[in-house]
């Protein structure tokens, strides 16, 4: 085959300086007929390609395309998609011998990696030398599958997420031998289909299953402390945080038994490293068979006429008639100073010896203070901790933690506070970095450690983390607001609370931080 005729057909050429997508009339095959499978030959069908479906058991893959030209059909009728002859560019294939042709096959067929190494090694003497080969895999090594092929160069990861049709990324995974012209191709392909592609290097969990951990850890480790309930805290996270789902509402939806699981590869995959530890309780939860909504019950109960467990909310407490401001504030804490402002509850803006620029007096003395991983008690004088937010102003609830010594009336004071500016309030024990800020914390830490490490570039991880699991903000621009000398300062106190190294902030983070530090003395 020429270069031409490469350039024709859409085929990969290692000589072309910039890669393209392959050409919509190059087929595509699709092996696996399960949930991705169907969405991905589904998303490829609708790009304008031949798809051809295959599947190990007789008869899985016409059902499949018969299940999925009617979802086609209702999408052409309700004028989501152009009037097309979809069902004529739909194929089940009875044998892999009929994808010959195909300039892509994408598989997505049990995470076993046995299976799927022998599906390649079978389709290496099936298709083209051009053809490109795909795993949609999400949590086994693309290098390892690859390594029982004889040209693994070609073969690279296209990771889509649940439901593919819908969800925008795709993961567009490198393994060790991977070519990058392969990568590119399958980049600009996935680019054509709509999606939104971020490159990424072949690493445990890849982009999203690596850096969210923290965000299912931190709120089960939480729990384990009972420092709050699993309702309070997925509220604290959804009101407070900006989170679209809290992780205990999350897991349910997913899964205990999967969510674990996918936990504890990326855990072994790391050498069992402290960072990414399973959670006992979640192991637990799916020991007893509470797997989540398909059983009835996971965190939450589930069914007809069944109540989920309310957020604690504190009840009504006075506001303050005034409280002392500092005089000089910058960071999260300084929309709350605004907030009170505007609110006439400031006496007015002073500057005393015992009072620090970062910290509200109330009534009696006792401070409320921005959390800075160590505990309310552990600080200089009565302190109530105020969590994270992702923005006081629209926030709809905060989170604080009195120390051991808070005055109960300021603790009073503090809440009627926050209600007189139209926030509900949960109070939860006085745990190091409490909720939101503890959460944040480790994922801006471990999206710095995934940049430093060559695992992507920074506009990727932000991309993936904000499409793959919704995020508000991506973890390196929220870490940009906050400073990454506030976030190495939470987590360097969490971590001497904590001994064991889960905490310790990365290299990428302390370098960051040193820089912060030095532009500040200027």
């Amino acid at each position: 085959m020429t270069a031409e005729d490469r350039a024709t057909t859409g085929a990969i050429d290692a000589d072309r300086a910039t890669p393209v997508a392959l050409n919509r009339t190059t087929p595509i095959a699709v092996v696996g007929t399960g949930t991705m499978g169907r969405g991905i030959a589904q998303v490829a069908l609708a790009a304008g390609h031949q798809v051809r479906l295959y599947d190990a058991v007789a008869g899985r893959a016409k059902t499949a395309a018969e299940a999925i030209a009617v979802r086609i059909d209702r999408m052409v009728a309700k004028g989501r998609l152009p009037v097309d002859d979809y069902s004529s560019r739909l194929l089940p294939a009875a044998s892999l011998a009929e994808l010959a042709d195909c300039g892509l096959v994408i598989e997505a067929i049990a995470e076993q990696l046995n299976i799927k190494q022998g599906l390649f090694a079978e389709l290496e003497d099936i298709v083209a030398p051009e053809c490109l080969l795909a795993t949609n895999t999400s949590s086994l090594s693309v290098t390892e599958i690859a390594g029982a092929l004889k040209h693994p160069g070609r073969f690279v990861g296209l990771h889509f997420f649940n439901p593919a049709p819908l969800l925008p990324l795709v993961e567009v995974v490198s393994g060790f031998a991977t070519d990058d012209s392969a990568a590119g191709c399958a980049y600009e392909t996935a680019k054509a289909w709509g999606k939104t592609p971020v490159r990424c290097a072949d690493t445990p969990g890849f982009i999203v299953n690596r850096l969210a951990r923290p965000f299912y850890a931190e709120a089960f480790r939480l729990y384990e402390e009972r420092a709050a309930d699993p309702a309070t805290i997925d509220a604290v996270l959804r009101e407070c945080g900006g989170f679209k789902m809290g992780p205990f509402e999350l897991t349910d939806l997913i899964g205990q038994d999967v969510n674990e699981a996918v936990t504890r590869s990326v855990w072994k995959a790391f050498f069992r490293d402290p960072k990414f530890t399973p959670s006992l309780a979640q192991q637990r939860l799916v020991q007893s068979g509470r797997l989540g909504q398909k059983s009835g019950q996971g965190w939450f109960p589930y069914g007809e006429g069944v109540e989920r467990p309310a957020p604690h909310t504190a009840e009504p407490c006075d506001a303050p008639k005034s409280v002392r401001l500092p005089g000089n504030v910058e960071g999260p804490l300084a929309q709350v100073v605004e907030l009170i402002g505007a609110a006439g509850l400031q006496s007015r803006k002073v500057r005393l010896p015992l009072t620090p620029d970062d910290a509200i007096v109330l009534p009696g003395g006792t401070r409320l203070r921005l959390t800075d991983g160590l505990t309310a008690t552990r600080s200089d004088g009565p302190t109530i901790h105020l969590d994270l937010a992702l923005d006081y102003r629209t926030c709809t609830r905060v989170a604080l933690a009195p120390g051991a010594d808070a005055d109960p009336q300021d603790v009073q004071a503090a809440i009627g506070l926050f209600q007189k500016l139209g926030k509900k309030v949960s109070v939860i024990a006085d745990v190091p970095g409490m909720i939101v800020a503890r959460t944040v914390a480790m994922l801006v830490d471990f999206a710095l450690d995934a940049v430093s490490r060559g695992v992507a570039g920074r506009e990727d991880i932000d991309t993936a983390m904000r499409l793959g699991v919704n995020y508000p903000r991506g973890p390196l621009d929220w870490g940009r607001e906050l400073g990454e000398s506030w976030v190495w300062e939470v987590l360097d106190h969490i971590n001497d609370l904590y001994p064991g190294d889960r905490y310790a902030p990365s290299r990428a983070l302390d370098h960051l931080s040193d820089i912060d530090w030095k532009q500040d003395e200027r």
